[in-house]
């Protein structure tokens, strides 16, 4: 039985989310002096505050990594990295000075306030940090073994229900890293998507998986980068067409895949003009019902005179095999569609419930910034004045978030 958790969790600077590292580049080119902050929420409900010394333990190690030559030399192979970026990441040191943790009524709280530069890529490595203490303590007993043997279930589940003409354009993308069950486990999921699901494999977000396993790493923008441009930007309603055509200018045509659940799809789209539409190769679902969402894209796309089978649409929300296959077969022949599947594939493990957490931007320059999403639940900010004056502005009906 292989253990399936290790001493030091985070164990290089590049074990996080790629688009961290795009946002993060975008951030020193345009914004360099925009202060941000960031809340931890618990969207179970679960009690995490009997593991917040040894949050705090892996936090101290977090602050100790540095970008190796190595590290460095495969992000200078990414053609849209930009030397000076690399530079900066050359001497970039996680500050525990931005980071607040404790216990407050009962809870586990962290905050991050600080310059966004020095913020950005503290999201993904302190969520997968909560994530592996947290199954370390309930679940010491889980070994590599049986996650690889339910991944292996998950390949025969496919290659039973689709033929191999159907099967030959499946792609599907890691996306696992915030939630995943522990670093081993991921690491394992790729190596095994890697070898056993090839063609259909297309990479993944962590760019430390991408560089050592050799495969793609995967990514554009989150939701914090539209987020920001609410207090960017010159008029609140101008705050999604700076936050995309920003993006366009920092990288001239390269990823290309926007992301339109930030003030729900709707408002999205009334901004996604034929200029937007002809720059972005596509788009990118995170919330709502993924059917509904992909027809209206389609429509969208129709309505400006583009072929929507010149578009991808890339799923990400929440996905397990069984959606994924509904909806390629339910959108073939009617757009390019892949699959970025998360915690069910890092994370599922029989006798495992893994635990639902974000850390979201909450205030950029020291004024509100939110996410109105089209999932009840996933809306988030501290000032519910400015949530009610975003909807008003873009006009989205008011709804329980």
């Amino acid at each position: 039985m292989t253990q399936a958790f290790s001493e030091r969790i985070v164990q290089s600077l590049l074990d996080t989310d790629f688009y961290k590292l795009t946002m993060m580049q975008a951030v020193l080119h345009h914004y360099p002096n925009a202060e941000v902050e960031w809340a931890f929420r618990s969207r179970s409900g679960e009690n995490l505050a009997p593991y917040l010394e040894a949050v705090r333990e892996q936090l101290e190690a977090l602050s100790e990594l540095r970008m190796q030559p190595e590290e460095l030399a495969f992000l200078e192979s990414i053609p849209y990295m930009q030397p000076d970026f690399i530079r900066f990441l050359g001497l970039f040191r996680f500050d525990l000075r931005y980071v607040h943790t404790g216990i407050e009524q009962g809870e586990l709280v962290i905050r991050l306030r600080g310059p966004w530069l020095h913020v950005i890529l503290f999201e993904i490595p302190l969520l997968a940090i909560i994530s592996e203490v947290r199954n370390r303590a309930l679940h010491p007993q889980v070994s590599l073994e049986q996650a690889q043997a339910r991944l292996e279930d998950k390949y025969q589940w496919l290659r039973q229900r689709m033929s191999p003409q159907e099967l030959a354009g499946f792609t599907l993308a890691d996306f696992g890293t915030r939630r995943r069950f522990s670093f081993a486990v991921q690491a394992m999921v790729v190596d095994s998507l890697r070898q056993d699901f090839p063609g259909h494999f297309v990479g993944t977000s962590n760019v430390h998986l991408a560089r050592t396993l050799g495969v793609k790493p995967m990514g554009t923008m989150a939701h914090e980068w539209i987020m920001a441009h609410q207090q960017l930007g010159p008029r609140l309603i101008d705050s999604q067409v700076a936050a995309l055509d920003c993006w366009a200018r920092e990288y001239r045509g390269a990823l290309g895949t926007a992301l339109t659940d930030c003030i729900t799809m709707d408002a999205f789209l009334g901004d996604f003009d034929l200029y937007f539409a002809k720059l972005f190769d596509g788009l990118r679902h995170d919330s709502g019902d993924p059917l509904a969402w992909a027809e209206k894209a389609i429509a969208h796309y129709r309505r400006l005179g583009i072929d929507p089978m010149t578009r991808n649409l890339v799923f990400s929300d929440g996905l397990d095999f069984p959606v994924a296959l509904s909806l390629y077969r339910a959108l073939a022949g009617r757009s390019r569609v892949s699959f970025g599947i998360g915690t069910n594939l890092t994370c599922d493990i029989p006798g495992v419930t893994p635990t639902n957490m974000v850390i979201k931007m909450t205030r950029c320059n020291g004024q509100p910034v939110a996410k109105v999403s089209d999932s009840p639940g996933k809306t988030m900010c501290e000032d519910e004045a400015f949530v009610a004056y975003l909807r008003h502005v873009f006009k989205v009906a008011d709804a329980t978030g």
